[in-house]
């Protein structure tokens, strides 16, 4: 692998990581976890080791969860599947301000993101090998912010004033439109509802095929039955699995 074939993913996420330190939050939002700056170690290391050349599909995730991409700067970042199955571990720093109910642990942190957990889960079944999936295959996520409010619970971009959201949508409508012409995939999976709004709005013109499947949260009734036959099945049918 060249570095020189992930310089373009790598130069458009530190332009979104620059987007993300000029904007600024109000109430309900109290605290910004950003992993693209203290994670930036790990999420680099994902991006040289998985996002070099083309890729077929690109799955496109909302946000950082609390205990995955929020502890291991890996979108949908699971400790034991970022650790165990794609071979990366590296020192993680601390966010600026830190909600005492949400300490960033790093590879130390002994929940499980059950979305992640679900997600490569699926993958590695499927693929058995990391390198086997990444050859056609990267996920990324929309916004790389994760919202905590004053009491610690986690705050999905979806659920913020228009106010904020919008010239946070800005950068990564821009973002992800590059992520895409760099990648030129010809699938874009959006992961539930609100990525696939993301995605077609920003996408619209782009030669890229929008699509959706199930999303992987516990919160979701759906997807606590066999959510991997269901993502499985949604893709099949689509076309972009066999």
């Amino acid at each position: 692998m060249r570095d020189s074939e992930n310089e373009p993913l790598i130069s458009a996420c530190l332009d979104l990581r620059a987007a993300m330190r000029r904007l600024k939050f109000k109430m309900p939002v109290a605290y910004v976890y950003n992993p693209l700056d203290y994670a930036w170690s790990a999420h680099e290391t994902y991006l040289r080791q998985f996002g070099n050349g083309r890729k077929s599909v690109v799955f496109l995730g909302m946000n950082p969860g609390p205990f995955g991409m929020a502890q291991t700067g890996v979108p949908f970042g699971e400790v034991a599947a970022v650790r165990d199955w794609m071979g990366i571990e590296t020192e993680i720093g601390k966010p600026r301000q830190k909600h005492p109910k949400r300490p960033v642990e790093g590879f130390a942190c002994p929940r499980s993101e059950v979305s992640g957990k679900r997600l490569w889960g699926l993958f590695a079944k499927r693929f058995g090998s990391a390198e086997r999936f990444f050859a056609e295959h990267l996920v990324v996520n929309f916004c790389p912010l994760a919202f905590l409010d004053q009491a610690g619970r986690n705050l999905t971009p979806d659920k913020l004033p228009a106010a904020m959201t919008d010239p946070l949508f800005e950068s990564c409508d821009l973002h992800l439109r590059r992520v895409v012409e760099i990648l030129q995939p010809a699938w874009l999976i959006a992961i539930g509802d609100f990525a696939e709004k993301r995605a077609r709005l920003a996408l619209r013109d782009a030669r890229v095929t929008v699509a959706r499947i199930l999303h992987p949260s516990p919160a979701s009734p759906a997807a606590n039955r066999d959510w991997a036959g269901q993502a499985t099945e949604q893709l099949v049918r689509l076309g972009v699995w066999e």
